[in-house]
C-alpha cells in the first residue's frame, strides 16, 4: 500500500510539472513579443516603431516556428507551433470558421451593451493615445498592436501551451486550461470587468479553432481581425462610437433583434464550420498515415 501511494503521488506530481511547464513556456511565448511591442511603442518614435516591430514579429515567428537554430530545438518548437500542410479545403473552411468568430465576438459586445450601458471611459482609457494621432497613423498603429496581441497570444496560449496539454491530457483540459489562463492575463485591462465571460469564451473558441484546424494560421487571423475591430471601435473612436441605449431605456427594437439573429447564427454557423475543418483534418491525417513510409515521410516533411 505505501508503494502504491508513493506510486500515485509521482503521478500528480508527473501531470502537475507537465501542466506548470506548459503554462510557463506559453506565458513567456507570449510576453516576449508583447513586451518588446510595448517598449518599442513607447522608446521609438512613430512610424518607425511600427516598422521596426513589423520586423521584429517577423524575426518572432521565424524562431518559434522552427525555422532557425538552434536545430536541437527546432523540432519541438515547429511542433509546438502547429507547423502543419494546410490542404485548400482545410485552410478554406478554417477561414470561413475564422471569420464567424470574428462575427459571433463582435456581435456579442454589441448585444451586451445593449442590455447593460457601455461603460466607455473604462473602454477607452487605455488606449486613448492612439485617438490622438493623426487617423492614417492611429490606423497604422491599431493593425500593428492588433497583429502583435494577434500572432503573439496565439503562439503563446494556443501552440506552446495548449498543444503539449492536447497530447497529455487531451484537447477538452488543454483548451480550458489556455482559455482560463487567456482570462487571467486579461484581467488587468481596464475594460476587463464587464465582458469577464466574453474574455474566457473567446478564448475558449480561439483554442478550439486551434485543435479543429491543427493550425496556428486561423487563429492569427481571426484574432488579429477581432482586435483590429476592438482597437478601432470599442477601444479608442477611430471608427467611431457605440452611442446605442439599452432596450430598458429605448425598448426592445429592430437593431437589437438583429443583432441576436447575427450572434446566433454566426455561433451556430462557428461550431457547424469547426466540427467540417476537424473533419477534414481527421481525414488528411488518415490519408497520411495510409501512404507507404517513404511517401508518408516526404507529406511530412512537407507539411
Amino acid at each position: 500500500m505505501p508503494f502504491q501511494h508513493s506510486s500515485s503521488q509521482l503521478t500528480f506530481r508527473s501531470k502537475f510539472i507537465i501542466a506548470l511547464k506548459a503554462l510557463l513556456i506559453g506565458c513567456i511565448v507570449t510576453f516576449f513579443g508583447i513586451t518588446i511591442w510595448t517598449l518599442d511603442f513607447v522608446y521609438v518614435p512613430m512610424p518607425w516603431s511600427l516598422l521596426l516591430m513589423l520586423f521584429i514579429l517577423w524575426l518572432y515567428l521565424k524562431y518559434f516556428s522552427g525555422s532557425w537554430y538552434p536545430r536541437s530545438t527546432q523540432e519541438i518548437r515547429r511542433i509546438n507551433f502547429r507547423s502543419v500542410h494546410l490542404t485548400s479545403s482545410l485552410l478554406k473552411w478554417s477561414l470561413v470558421a475564422a471569420l464567424l468568430f470574428v462575427i459571433l465576438f463582435e456581435s456579442s459586445f454589441v448585444i451586451t451593451f445593449r442590455i447593460i450601458p457601455f461603460p466607455e471611459t473604462a473602454f477607452k482609457s487605455q488606449y486613448k493615445i492612439l485617438n490622438t494621432l493623426p487617423v492614417w497613423l492611429g490606423w497604422a498603429a491599431v493593425i500593428v498592436s492588433s497583429l502583435v496581441a494577434g500572432i503573439c497570444e496565439e503562439t503563446g496560449f494556443r501552440g506552446y501551451m495548449q498543444l503539449p496539454l492536447e497530447k497529455k491530457f487531451g484537447f477538452t483540459f488543454a483548451i480550458i486550461f489556455s482559455s482560463l489562463f487567456f482570462f487571467l492575463v486579461h484581467l488587468s485591462k481596464t475594460w476587463a470587468p464587464s465582458i469577464m465571460p466574453h474574455i474566457f469564451i473567446g478564448g475558449f473558441l480561439l483554442g478550439l479553432l486551434a485543435y479543429c484546424s491543427g493550425s496556428l494560421i486561423p487563429g492569427f487571423i481571426a484574432h488579429t481581425v477581432m482586435d483590429i475591430c476592438n482597437f478601432s471601435y470599442w477601444w479608442t473612436s477611430i471608427a467611431g462610437n457605440f452611442e446605442k441605449k439599452t432596450v430598458f431605456i429605448t425598448g426592445v427594437d429592430a437593431h437589437f433583434i438583429i443583432w441576436w439573429l447575427v450572434f446566433v447564427s454566426a455561433g451556430f454557423l462557428f461550431f457547424l464550420t469547426t466540427k467540417k475543418v476537424n473533419k477534414i483534418r481527421l481525414q488528411n491525417t488518415k490519408e497520411i498515415k495510409q501512404l507507404p513510409t517513404g511517401a508518408s515521410c516526404a507529406m511530412a516533411e512537407k507539411s
